[in-house]
């Protein structure tokens, strides 16, 4: 089956940037672009209603995605653009496209001027059942943003792209999260930080007189197994420059202010069968709500 990088369109801000992302994530990958709009049927009494009647429905389901299409193609003339119209609701709809997909693209509004994702219901859906990894895009994001600053301080698309940032459990280190990361630095010819963040087993933590050599020793033990879990992927990416971080504290809170240096951020979600629904783990939910730069959630067992 043809493999494209996906986006969903619903004509806003921030899907429109989303495909933006998704259009140079297609170069990148010399894959094709697929713009997916998703109509949610309205009830029969609705439909009759003279603002929803048949042109207003041809207007959202035929003219954003071709009018985006086009404006792709104009600006990105070695990416292949694909449209696509599907109906039902958005959040299903998107995560059945995205199986068929090498990435799900999505975007999200932001919080004002604190940075972060306001994840909707249908972002929050499409995170939580894809199969395949999803990118959320934050509105308003442009190329200069994934940049280095030129010499005077201003970002530009024509400097060297700013490190890709993987959150990684050292204890669950998976293969899929690790070699997206790993991938994405490469494609992007720039460098990999992995961020860990430990904290002592509880009965080091509590009932325990402050130990400097104790702690010092938890620290390297934690260092060490970050190595490890790294050496395979340091061997296969040689070209690849890895930044190791194993940080005492919160996990979420060195992943976020990582975030803000970073061109793309990777983090994963532990796929569980649950009777209760899907879950996104709480560093990756912290991730999502902070990060001022593109999220990758990649799904893993």
């Amino acid at each position: 089956m043809l493999r494209t990088i996906t986006v969903g369109l619903d004509g806003s801000l921030e899907s429109r940037a989303a495909a933006e992302w998704a259009a140079r994530e297609a170069e990148l990958r010399d894959l094709p672009l697929k713009i997916v709009h998703v109509w949610e049927p309205v009830p029969e009494p609705m439909a009759q209603a003279p603002l929803l009647g048949a042109e207003t429905q041809q207007h959202w389901t035929e003219r954003i995605p071709r009018e985006a299409a086009e404006g792709i193609s104009l600006r990105h003339p070695g990416v292949e653009v694909i449209t696509e119209q599907l109906s039902g609701h958005p959040g299903d709809v998107l995560a059945e496209a995205g199986k068929s997909a090498e990435l799900l693209v999505l975007g999200s509004r932001g919080f004002g001027g604190i940075g972060g994702f306001m994840l909707g219901s249908v972002g929050l859906s499409a995170v939580a059942h894809a199969d395949r990894p999803v990118v959320l895009v934050r509105a308003l994001e442009v190329a200069a943003d994934e940049h280095e600053p030129d010499p005077v301080g201003i970002p530009s698309a024509a400097t060297p792209f700013l490190p890709v940032v993987l959150g990684l459990d050292v204890e669950h280190p998976d293969e899929a999260l690790i070699e997206f990361a790993f991938d994405a630095a490469e494609r992007r010819a720039t460098s990999l930080r992995v961020v860990h963040g430990w904290n002592p087993p509880p009965y080091y933590a509590y009932g325990t007189p402050a130990n400097p050599a104790l702690h010092e020793a938890l620290a390297l033990s934690d260092a060490e197994a970050l190595a490890e879990a790294l050496r395979p992927w340091r061997q296969k990416y040689p070209d690849v420059e890895v930044v190791e971080e194993s940080r005492y504290g919160s996990a979420a809170l060195h992943v976020v202010d990582a975030c803000r240096e970073a061109s793309l951020v990777v983090v994963g979600r532990r796929v569980r069968h649950s009777p209760f629904g899907a879950h996104i783990g709480h560093v990756t939910h912290a991730v999502l709500h902070h990060s001022t730069a593109p999220v990758a959630v990649v799904p893993h067992s």
